[in-house]
């Protein structure tokens, strides 16, 4: 497929068009750079003055698309210029070729460019005067500095400017993407952190009422079904208080509802007792210390959890639960009886969301967590075990 030539920029039209028209005024005001009898003229005469200045007025239609190739054919029409008596405008504009050159070329260009101009200005001043001894030599290289140099110089701060606005640009761009990344990141975080808590808050009372109520339902026996009844109060009671708590963190208002203290471990005597209200036969059994609250706070919701999937799905038997401190970490384990005297299937419905909750929990304090059935010799078990580091140092 052929590519398609680059058209010249609307400016650089205008341009064009602009020296274009400028040099024929000068021209058909007959002005001119040099009078006819001076020895440099070898092409008297006003109609030699078109050429080049049609040729430069050319080259300005390339200063964006070829610069480097307008320039030289500009040196060329300059060259012929000076060989006539001269047109203003021919020099104007092949000093705006050196200024596209140094702003619109390739930055090594531009520095070749610059440094040829510089060592032209420094010979055409010094060369001419050893030669002539006159100071009006000095202008020779006055005249090669302004028409070279001078524009060379202008591109290449212009070029710095924008090559910085370019670079400011970009790395503003870059830093809004990387506030929306990590934007992104952190309400990603807080969905996966609330969603954590809202079933650790709420899964354990319905999962007891969820239960509880089908015994009511199954059991022809007012004093059970009266039993039950009062577990589903309570449960629900805790649970709609547990809700309203977390409704008013996520709310942040000044209102009469107050956000909870995070869980301790020093709560784990009323869950424990809980889970036995719920039927539950649960044995705790603890050595620890005071604990940074981030370790406390996973280790009571992974005791939870574990007590609400026993609830759930265990048969019946004894619960242990068991948290060991060691030197630098928190054994927590919990084991529940696996097997069908229950029934056949789950006392109440789960999502699996308990377990992805409890791992996501420990993988916030870099520690290690398991969760499957066990043979011990108790007979078969569900045992979840997570190892919670207290300090910065990884455990065993």
């Amino acid at each position: 497929m052929a590519t398609r030539r680059p058209r010249p920029h609307r400016d650089d039209v205008r341009i064009a068009l602009a020296g274009l028209i400028g040099g024929l005024l000068f021209w058909g005001t007959g002005l001119s750079t040099r009078p006819a009898t001076e020895d440099f003229v070898l092409w008297p005469g006003r109609w030699p003055l078109l050429l080049p200045l049609a040729v430069t007025a050319g080259c300005e239609l390339l200063r964006r698309t070829h610069p480097r190739t307008g320039l030289l054919i500009g040196v060329a029409a300059l060259a012929l210029d000076t060989v006539t008596q001269g047109n203003l405008v021919t020099v104007l504009m092949f000093t705006d070729l050196v200024y596209a050159v140094v702003l619109y070329g390739p930055a090594t260009s531009a520095r070749r460019l610059l440094w040829i101009s510089g060592l032209l200005t420094v010979l055409g001043t010094v060369v001419p005067f050893a030669i002539w001894r006159m100071p009006e030599a000095l202008l020779i290289g006055v005249i090669i500095g302004v028409v070279t140099f001078t524009p060379g110089a202008t591109g290449w701060v212009v070029r710095n400017h924008r090559d910085a606005a370019e670079a400011a640009h970009l790395r503003a761009e870059q830093t809004a993407l990387l506030a929306e990344i990590d934007r992104t990141q952190a309400v990603t975080a807080e969905r996966a952190r609330m969603a954590r808590e809202l079933h650790d808050l709420v899964a354990n009372h319905l999962s007891a009422i969820a239960i509880h109520s089908t015994a009511a339902l199954s059991l022809d026996d007012p004093d059970t079904s009266k039993q039950a009844l009062g577990v589903i109060r309570e449960n629900s009671v805790e649970g709609l208080a547990e809700m309203r708590r977390l409704i008013g963190i996520l709310r942040d208002s000044s209102g009469d509802t107050e956000p909870a203290a995070a869980p301790t471990l020093d709560g784990l005597g009323s869950l424990v007792d809980q889970a036995r209200a719920n039927g539950l036969d649960v044995g705790l059994d603890r050595t620890h210390t005071a604990l940074p609250a981030p370790v406390e706070l996973a280790a009571y919701r992974i005791v939870q959890e574990s007590l609400t999937n026993a609830l759930k799905h265990a048969s019946t038997g004894r619960v242990t639960v068991g948290l060991v401190q060691r030197e630098h970490a928190l054994d927590v384990r919990v084991t529940s009886p696996l097997g069908g005297a229950r029934g056949d299937g789950p006392r109440a419905p789960g999502s699996g969301a308990g377990l992805v909750g409890m791992r996501e929990r420990v993988a916030l304090l870099r520690g290690t967590f398991e969760a499957g059935p066990d043979d011990g010799t108790d007979g078969r078990t569900w045992t979840v075990r997570a190892t919670l580091p207290i300090t910065e140092g990884e455990t065993e």
